[in-house]
């Protein structure tokens, strides 16, 4: 038995519907005595003996993980190597590590550690020093955390057998778009990916068609490749907010697709408002260069049976205000519960 945790597609759902809360993991610490099998650095209490806290003790080194551990939890230290040998009696056992913020360096992660973590399905590296990535060789990851580092290149390869991966945090990092060319083609079952903060010039190419949600603010990006959404059926879920893109990087229709829920296109360099599909919900468009209002790139005609199902727009930031709505917006919009002007 483990603590409780919130299903990942409910929390992927949840992370989706707050525009910009990034989840970060921050288990709690259980009360009681430490059971016989532990590290004397950590605890491992009686209630739950297959997990070892070693969280927030000023650690400098990962300590000797003994056998029957199956989650290890070392964030909040000062880490600055894991020596070859710690992970010896748990290689095919250890399902959860936890490791943010430390100061780990690639070239203090010694070969034996976690290259040999053969059942990991967790691995949360956050708020470290890497300047690639370290990924473990077992086939059942399903979760990979590595924001706030140094990522400059993710090669191509790396998660080629990595069936089970949903969920992939790579935000806070140095990427470029070549650097990540070709570093998501392996995960078949990717529900979640967050490349935010780096230095991408386009969206990520190859990645899954299992895609649901898809966040790259706060990058370079000023263009979007024509047919990209439309390799993404199951996208719900895109955030290309304070980016660079112009209408001329917007090629027709390119949004206009109907798995889309939520589309943020804010802080961006739009002059008018692209066309998207009437299933969209969710559309964000505050701090652009937008000068006019088009219903045709919310409708393309009105009927009894056929409008928007937006919910939400906001407009406010541009060079339009509600004088600009055309005179049968509400035909279209009928459902908009919120149009926000400055």
């Amino acid at each position: 038995m483990f603590p409780l945790r919130v299903p990942l597609l409910a929390a992927l759902v949840s992370l989706a519907l707050c525009q910009y809360d990034y989840y970060d993991y921050q288990p709690s610490n259980p009360l009681g005595p430490s059971g016989p099998n532990c590290n004397q650095e950590c605890e491992c209490p009686i209630t739950f003996p297959s997990a070892m806290y070693c969280d927030s003790r000023k650690l400098k080194f990962v300590p000797v993980v003994p056998t029957g551990i199956k989650y290890l939890y070392l964030q909040n230290n000062q880490i600055e190597e894991i020596k070859a040998g710690v992970f010896d009696n748990v290689t095919a056992e250890l399902r959860w590590l936890v490791l943010d913020n430390n100061g780990l360096t690639n070239d203090k992660i010694a070969k034996g550690t976690i290259d040999k973590l053969t059942g990991l399905e967790k691995l949360f590296f956050s708020n470290n020093r890497l300047t690639e990535p370290v990924i473990p060789p077992s086939k059942s990851l399903d979760e990979l955390k590595m924001m706030h580092n140094k990522l400059s290149k993710f090669p191509s390869g790396l998660l080629s057998d990595k069936e089970n991966l949903t969920s992939i945090n790579l935000q806070f990092n140095e990427l470029t778009s070549d650097a990540i060319s070709g570093a998501f083609k392996g995960p078949k079952k990717l529900l979640s990916l967050d490349v935010s903060h780096n230095k991408l010039k386009k969206l990520p190419a190859g990645v899954p068609s299992s895609l649901e949600i898809l966040y790259a603010d706060y990058n370079d990006i000023d263009s979007i490749g024509a047919g990209y959404l439309n390799k993404l059926p199951s996208l719900q879920y895109l955030r290309i907010s304070h980016n660079k893109l112009a209408d001329s990087g917007i090629p027709a229709g390119v949004f206009n697709v109907s798995s889309l829920v939520e589309l943020d296109l804010s802080f961006n360099k739009l002059q008018s408002i692209p066309e998207i599909n009437e299933q969209l919900e969710q559309f964000y468009l505050q701090a652009n260069e937008i000068n006019k209002i088009d219903m045709a790139s919310f409708c393309k005609f009105s009927t009894a049976t056929n409008y928007s199902h937006l919910k939400h727009l906001r407009l406010d930031g541009n060079n339009v205000t509600s004088e600009n709505m055309p005179h049968d917006s509400s035909f279209c919009l009928r459902i908009a519960s919120d149009i926000m002007f400055d």
